[in-house]
């Protein structure tokens, strides 16, 4: 059986990024593991009187877990690093973590954020470095039959619908996927990100209150990585083509 591990710092980051993939996985009997980093304790809390950081954490591991179960995610590790703090962390030993649960899983895709994070965010590009070194780092334990793919993901569409932009990417889109048939699962796992409704609206209006017709039918990925070499992502030329991971 195929396995997926997507590794990214907040919850939530799962349902924007990649949501409609790990649904479809879930589809074709893929299993799917999220490490997430934080709980996301410095996030807004939106329609809920919450008065620590603590509290919200607590809440935001509740609707991930919801989300996870919308899409089907097998493996949830929750890492409970600060939020906003991981430039400060001791990346050694978060890659160390990576790494470990890496080797012991022994997933065939790993996915993370590109080094721009997609939207800048400190947190983003930090575990993209951990991530991408810990997969380096765990084929010295594994054999050469088990080396995982590693993925960047994208999100080129993540500020349609915000006053604001993003970094230049980081890296050119390699391949899609097309999720025509999750988008369901994807805007229903969005929805179950009830504290972070300012986030799901300025990138998804229309998701929080059941409109998912924003929501595309692709998600875009950048391969790093495959049989234990760099990759030298190439924009295609005549389009990005559709894949499976």
């Amino acid at each position: 059986m195929k396995k997926l591990m997507v590794v990214f710092p907040h919850p939530d980051d799962e349902s924007f990024a990649c949501g409609g993939t790990l649904a479809k996985c879930k589809a074709e009997g893929k299993e799917t593991c999220y490490l997430c980093i934080t709980s996301g304790c410095k996030g807004r809390s939106g329609p809920f009187e919450i008065d620590c950081r603590e509290k919200l954490a607590r809440h935001r591991e509740q609707e991930l877990t919801k989300a996870a179960e919308v899409l089907g995610i097998k493996r949830l590790d929750l890492f409970r690093y600060a939020d906003g703090s991981l430039q400060h962390a001791d990346l050694a030993e978060l890659t160390a973590k990576i790494r470990e649960a890496i080797v012991e899983w022994k997933p065939d895709v790993v996915i993370t954020f590109p080094p721009d994070g997609v939207t800048g965010h400190p947190d983003h590009i930090v575990t993209c470095k951990a991530t991408t070194l810990a997969v380096e780092q765990a084929e010295a334990q594994l054999a050469a039959n088990e080396y995982p793919d590693l993925y960047y993901v994208s999100i080129p569409h993540y500020y349609d619908h915000c006053p604001d932009s993003g970094p230049q990417p980081a890296v050119p889109i390699t391949g899609k996927v097309d999720i025509t048939d999750y988008r369901t699962q994807k805007g229903e796992a969005l929805r179950a990100h009830q504290s972070q409704v300012y986030s799901v609206n300025r990138a998804y209006p229309g998701v929080i209150d059941g409109d998912f017709t924003v929501i595309g039918c692709y998600e875009y990925y950048t391969l790093v990585r495959s049989a234990g070499k760099p990759i030298e992502p190439l924009r295609a030329p005549k389009g990005i083509p559709v894949m499976e991971l």
